[in-house]
Protein backbone atom coordinates (compact mmCIF):
# COMPACT_ATOMS: atom_id res chain seq x y z
CA UNK A 1 0.00 0.00 0.00
CA UNK A 2 1.54 3.31 -1.07
CA UNK A 3 2.08 5.91 1.66
CA UNK A 4 0.81 9.46 1.33
CA UNK A 5 3.24 12.29 1.20
CA UNK A 6 2.76 15.30 3.43
CA UNK A 7 1.23 17.27 0.56
CA UNK A 8 -1.34 14.63 -0.33
CA UNK A 9 -4.54 14.42 1.63
CA UNK A 10 -3.71 17.09 4.21
CA UNK A 11 -5.48 20.42 4.36
CA UNK A 12 -2.36 21.98 5.87
CA UNK A 13 -0.50 21.72 2.61
CA UNK A 14 -3.17 22.89 0.21
CA UNK A 15 -2.11 25.74 -2.01
CA UNK A 16 -4.34 28.63 -1.01
CA UNK A 17 -3.95 31.24 -3.68
CA UNK A 18 -3.73 34.75 -2.32
CA UNK A 19 -6.59 36.93 -3.49
CA UNK A 20 -5.59 40.52 -4.17
CA UNK A 21 -7.36 43.29 -2.32
CA UNK A 22 -9.74 45.44 -4.35
CA UNK A 23 -10.83 49.00 -3.78
CA UNK A 24 -14.52 49.67 -3.18
CA UNK A 25 -16.43 52.95 -2.96
CA UNK A 26 -19.85 52.86 -1.30
CA UNK A 27 -22.34 55.70 -1.06
CA UNK A 28 -24.70 54.97 1.82
CA UNK A 29 -27.87 57.04 2.19
CA UNK A 30 -28.74 56.97 5.88
CA UNK A 31 -31.16 58.56 8.32
CA UNK A 32 -29.69 61.82 9.56
CA UNK A 33 -29.80 61.15 13.29
CA UNK A 34 -27.42 61.01 16.21
CA UNK A 35 -25.18 57.96 16.40
CA UNK A 36 -25.50 56.77 12.78
CA UNK A 37 -21.91 57.60 11.85
CA UNK A 38 -20.72 55.90 15.04
CA UNK A 39 -22.59 52.71 14.10
CA UNK A 40 -21.19 52.71 10.56
CA UNK A 41 -17.62 53.24 11.76
CA UNK A 42 -18.16 50.67 14.51
CA UNK A 43 -19.19 48.11 11.90
CA UNK A 44 -15.78 48.48 10.25
CA UNK A 45 -13.82 48.57 13.50
CA UNK A 46 -15.53 45.48 14.94
CA UNK A 47 -14.51 43.41 11.91
CA UNK A 48 -11.00 44.83 11.58
CA UNK A 49 -11.64 46.57 8.24
CA UNK A 50 -9.92 49.82 7.38
CA UNK A 51 -11.63 52.93 6.00
CA UNK A 52 -9.33 54.73 3.54
CA UNK A 53 -11.65 57.69 3.09
CA UNK A 54 -14.86 58.79 4.79
CA UNK A 55 -17.05 61.77 4.00
CA UNK A 56 -20.49 62.53 5.36
CA UNK A 57 -22.96 65.37 5.10
CA UNK A 58 -26.69 65.94 5.14
CA UNK A 59 -27.91 65.88 1.54
CA UNK A 60 -31.69 66.07 1.91
CA UNK A 61 -32.96 68.26 4.72
CA UNK A 62 -36.64 67.55 4.03
CA UNK A 63 -36.19 63.76 4.20
CA UNK A 64 -33.58 63.94 6.99
CA UNK A 65 -30.99 61.91 5.10
CA UNK A 66 -27.22 62.07 4.86
CA UNK A 67 -24.83 60.58 2.34
CA UNK A 68 -21.82 58.72 3.67
CA UNK A 69 -19.12 57.95 1.11
CA UNK A 70 -16.74 55.20 2.21
CA UNK A 71 -13.63 54.04 0.38
CA UNK A 72 -12.18 50.76 1.62
CA UNK A 73 -10.10 47.81 0.44
CA UNK A 74 -10.46 44.08 0.90
CA UNK A 75 -10.85 40.72 -0.69
CA UNK A 76 -14.00 40.22 -2.75
CA UNK A 77 -15.44 38.15 0.11
CA UNK A 78 -14.66 40.84 2.69
CA UNK A 79 -16.18 43.56 0.50
CA UNK A 80 -19.32 41.47 -0.01
CA UNK A 81 -19.60 41.11 3.76
CA UNK A 82 -19.11 44.86 4.31
CA UNK A 83 -21.78 45.63 1.71
CA UNK A 84 -24.24 43.15 3.24
CA UNK A 85 -23.66 44.50 6.76
CA UNK A 86 -24.14 48.10 5.62
CA UNK A 87 -27.38 47.17 3.83
CA UNK A 88 -28.69 45.43 6.98
CA UNK A 89 -28.29 48.46 9.21
CA UNK A 90 -31.66 49.89 10.26
CA UNK A 91 -30.54 53.44 9.51
CA UNK A 92 -29.54 52.59 5.90
CA UNK A 93 -32.09 53.70 3.34
CA UNK A 94 -30.02 52.81 0.27
CA UNK A 95 -26.53 51.60 -0.60
CA UNK A 96 -24.91 52.44 -3.91
CA UNK A 97 -21.79 50.54 -4.94
CA UNK A 98 -20.29 53.42 -6.90
CA UNK A 99 -17.03 51.57 -7.42
CA UNK A 100 -18.78 48.97 -9.60
CA UNK A 101 -19.44 51.63 -12.25
CA UNK A 102 -16.19 52.25 -14.12
CA UNK A 103 -17.66 55.49 -15.45
CA UNK A 104 -18.36 56.86 -11.97
CA UNK A 105 -16.94 60.20 -10.88
CA UNK A 106 -14.63 60.44 -7.88
CA UNK A 107 -13.41 63.80 -6.71
CA UNK A 108 -11.49 65.09 -3.74
CA UNK A 109 -10.36 68.51 -2.52
CA UNK A 110 -7.01 69.20 -0.88
CA UNK A 111 -5.22 72.16 0.62
CA UNK A 112 -1.46 71.88 0.11
CA UNK A 113 1.02 74.16 1.90
CA UNK A 114 4.42 74.56 0.24
CA UNK A 115 7.26 76.64 1.70
CA UNK A 116 10.12 77.77 -0.46
CA UNK A 117 11.97 80.65 -2.05
CA UNK A 118 13.71 81.20 -5.35
CA UNK A 119 13.63 78.46 -7.96
CA UNK A 120 11.60 76.04 -5.80
CA UNK A 121 8.94 78.70 -5.27
CA UNK A 122 8.67 79.39 -9.00
CA UNK A 123 8.55 75.67 -9.83
CA UNK A 124 5.75 75.13 -7.29
CA UNK A 125 3.77 77.95 -8.89
CA UNK A 126 4.38 76.56 -12.39
CA UNK A 127 3.25 73.07 -11.38
CA UNK A 128 0.15 74.47 -9.70
CA UNK A 129 -0.91 75.95 -13.04
CA UNK A 130 -0.50 72.58 -14.77
CA UNK A 131 -2.68 70.91 -12.11
CA UNK A 132 -5.16 73.83 -12.13
CA UNK A 133 -4.55 74.40 -8.45
CA UNK A 134 -5.62 77.77 -7.08
CA UNK A 135 -3.42 79.81 -4.78
CA UNK A 136 -5.67 80.55 -1.79
CA UNK A 137 -2.99 82.01 0.49
CA UNK A 138 0.48 83.39 -0.08
CA UNK A 139 3.30 84.86 1.95
CA UNK A 140 6.89 85.68 0.99
CA UNK A 141 7.91 82.18 2.08
CA UNK A 142 4.90 79.96 1.30
CA UNK A 143 1.82 79.15 -0.75
CA UNK A 144 -1.35 77.33 0.11
CA UNK A 145 -2.83 75.66 -2.96
CA UNK A 146 -6.38 74.38 -3.38
CA UNK A 147 -6.48 71.45 -5.77
CA UNK A 148 -9.42 69.25 -6.66
CA UNK A 149 -9.89 66.23 -8.85
CA UNK A 150 -9.51 62.48 -8.83
CA UNK A 151 -7.61 61.16 -5.81
CA UNK A 152 -4.78 60.04 -8.10
CA UNK A 153 -4.38 63.64 -9.33
CA UNK A 154 -4.06 64.88 -5.74
CA UNK A 155 -1.51 62.12 -5.01
CA UNK A 156 0.59 63.20 -8.01
CA UNK A 157 0.41 66.89 -7.07
CA UNK A 158 1.47 66.07 -3.52
CA UNK A 159 4.38 63.92 -4.75
CA UNK A 160 5.63 66.70 -7.03
CA UNK A 161 5.40 69.32 -4.26
CA UNK A 162 7.27 67.19 -1.70
CA UNK A 163 10.80 68.01 -2.98
CA UNK A 164 9.80 71.65 -3.47
CA UNK A 165 9.05 72.21 0.21
CA UNK A 166 5.74 70.50 1.03
CA UNK A 167 4.84 71.41 4.61
CA UNK A 168 1.31 70.16 5.14
CA UNK A 169 -1.63 68.55 3.34
CA UNK A 170 -5.32 68.43 4.31
CA UNK A 171 -7.69 66.29 2.21
CA UNK A 172 -11.47 66.15 2.31
CA UNK A 173 -11.90 62.52 1.35
CA UNK A 174 -13.56 61.10 -1.73
CA UNK A 175 -16.95 62.15 -3.04
CA UNK A 176 -18.49 60.00 -5.74
CA UNK A 177 -21.39 59.92 -8.17
CA UNK A 178 -22.56 57.71 -11.00
CA UNK A 179 -22.67 59.42 -14.38
CA UNK A 180 -25.90 60.05 -16.27
CA UNK A 181 -29.32 61.47 -15.51
CA UNK A 182 -30.64 58.47 -13.60
CA UNK A 183 -30.51 58.32 -9.84
CA UNK A 184 -28.24 55.55 -8.61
Amino acid sequence: MPTKTATQGSAYFLDHAQVADQKATYAVIVDNEAGVLHRVVGLFAARGYNIESLTVAETDHANHTSRITIVTRGTPQALAQIKAQLEKMVCTRRLIDVGQDEESLERELALVKVAGVGAERMEALRLSEIFRARVVDTTHESFVFEVSGAPSKIDKFEALMRPLGLVEVARTGVLSFSRGAQRA
